[in-house]
């Protein structure tokens, strides 16, 4: 059984946290660990129709935002991971700085001093130097910031098809099969 601990953080973009939660549950083998941020509730209501309890009906376990002690709030308690999608540039910063006063930011710390996997979608434009230098903060702990940034080799005709490019690569980063998008050199469209 992996372990994945899934945050949500404020930024625009929360489809890419809900669609990651919907593919995860179908995934045998994978327990997952999510953490909503206040920001996160509120973008929930400004972009979609869906409510958060049925986005943390989605994950096998729940934890509050608040809770620093948490199992996730501690590196003996095992997971393959976390991402955290979309990643705000607030809690970038916090993760960046190793605030831990929130269990978002608290379970990403304790990720990168356990030498785990932490994957970052920010999702924010234009970048000022500030966000970079955050960006390159957290990289030189070993995390990882994966942008989404899409590509076109795979004939998206749906935003979804956008969304879930971003999530496979985002899968791929913790090793977890999926057939989200066509991979370059797969059978062209056409």
């Amino acid at each position: 059984m992996k372990r994945l601990i899934v945050g949500l953080t404020g930024a625009s973009g929360v489809v890419y946290g809900i669609r990651l939660l919907e593919v995860l549950k179908g995934i045998a083998g994978v327990e997952t660990h999510l953490v909503v941020s206040k920001g996160a509730a509120l973008t929930l209501r400004l972009e979609t129709a869906t409510s958060l309890a049925a986005v943390r009906a989605l994950a096998d376990v729940v934890h509050e935002h608040g809770n620093l002690a948490a199992p996730i709030a501690s590196g003996s308690f095992r997971v393959c991971g976390m991402v955290v999608v979309p990643c705000s540039m607030k809690s970038l910063a916090q993760i960046a700085l190793s605030l831990g006063d929130n269990l978002l930011s608290r379970a990403a710390d304790v990720t990168l001093k356990e030498r785990r996997k932490l994957v970052l979608v920010p999702r924010e434009s234009p970048l000022h130097l500030g966000h970079l230098r955050h960006m390159t903060a957290v990289t030189e702990m070993g995390a990882v910031i994966l942008p989404p940034a899409p590509s076109f080799y795979h004939g998206p005709t749906t935003i979804m098809d956008l969304v879930d490019q971003t999530l496979g690569k985002v899968l791929d980063q913790f090793a977890i099969e999926h057939e989200l998008f066509r991979r370059w050199g797969d059978d062209a469209p056409g």
